[in-house]
């Protein structure tokens, strides 16, 4: 039995959350809104997972250097825009011992930093560090179905560690050194699921999704690839696995948002409709800051910043995705 402490109180870190309790360990999880806390403690339900009991034996507290002095495993599961700052909220209280998992998906806009990376850079590179990631909607999680997932470390230990965590038998997860394709492909599979979301708010069809999707691996295995990582890792669950899913889902946040706007409605409406973190918007331009400095064509991702920052129409993106210069599909085949 591990003692683990879940910082954010999100849809996924709460699935994991019970997940791991159910695994037999001892859960804490940390919010910073006290509000939350009391009503998780006093009615053991979340307004983040509706018509799910949280565990009794589940402990809910706002007191973060508790949360961190007291665990073996910390997880991180806060909004990829927090993750710098609850880092340093836990460094005092942190040791050499802990494991840190991260759950998050993106990337920091003004230092391209992965969240692994963030950790690092906050930490220290001497922590025990790991990503969690793949096809994993929390509302699926938090009810026990069939799931599997990737533990990425540069540590094989660690990565091992992690795995032995999670696993059950509906829970199933891989272990990989290849930290950085992992990230990679978590963080950009949101920005195409915007595109995905898009298309589908115009009415386009399983057509142009498919296309998408296709495309959009492409894309992300590109630059995951000039970044260090593996071409397998973006062939498998945390690539193309989490992409299908977050691009076809109706729990996708990410799609819904991108539904909404192909509709009519402006980013911050419907970010707000969703009334969650849509990470690909805070991933976009962070992913099209790395195409230009490792010089990869991501005519997919350029087309969606255009959308959400530079108030092109939907439609019109599509449209110039469709007329772009004629290629081949691929450049390695020889005729």
């Amino acid at each position: 039995m591990a003692r683990i402490s879940v910082l954010g109180a999100g849809s996924w870190g709460i699935a994991l959350a019970v997940m791991l309790n159910k695994n037999g360990h001892e859960v804490k999880v940390w919010s910073h809104r006290q509000s939350q806390v009391d009503q998780m403690n006093d009615t053991h339900t979340s307004d983040k997972i509706k018509g799910v009991k949280l565990p009794e034996s589940m402990i809910f507290t706002a007191d973060i250097e508790d949360a961190a002095k007291t665990a073996d495993v910390v997880l991180m599961a806060v909004p990829s825009k927090a993750t710098r700052e609850t880092a340093e909220k836990i460094k005092p209280f942190v040791n050499d011992n802990q494991i840190f998992i991260t759950v998050t998906k993106g990337i920091e806009e003004e230092t391209l930093f992965t969240q692994t990376e963030i950790l690092e850079d906050v930490l220290g590179s001497d922590k025990r560090i790991c990503v969690l990631s793949g096809p994993s909607h929390a509302e699926e999680v938090v009810v026990f179905k069939p799931t599997l997932v990737v533990a990425g470390s540069t540590d094989r230990q660690t990565s091992l560690f992690v795995q032995n965590l999670f696993m059950n038998k509906y829970f199933r997860v891989y272990s990989s050194p290849d930290v950085k394709g992992i990230e990679v492909g978590a963080a950009l599979k949101n920005v195409i699921a915007l595109a995905a979301g898009m298309s589908d708010g115009l009415g386009f069809g399983d057509n142009a999704k498919a296309a998408l999707i296709t495309r959009g691996i492409k894309e992300i295995s590109a630059l995951a690839v000039a970044m260090g990582g593996q071409a397998e890792t973006l062939a498998g669950l945390t690539g193309v696995g989490d992409l299908i899913v977050t691009c076809s889902s109706m729990h996708s946040r990410n799609r819904m948002a991108g539904f909404y706007i192909g509709q009519g409605m402006s980013k911050d409406d419907a970010m707000e409709k969703v009334a969650m973190v849509v990470e690909g918007v805070y991933s976009a331009k962070a992913a099209k800051k790395l195409a230009e400095k490792y010089n990869i064509e991501m005519p997919i991702v350029d087309v969606v910043n255009a959308v959400l920052f530079d108030g092109m129409a939907a439609k019109d993106a599509v449209y110039e995705l469709m007329t772009r210069s004629k290629k081949d599909e691929t450049s390695d085949m020889e005729w």
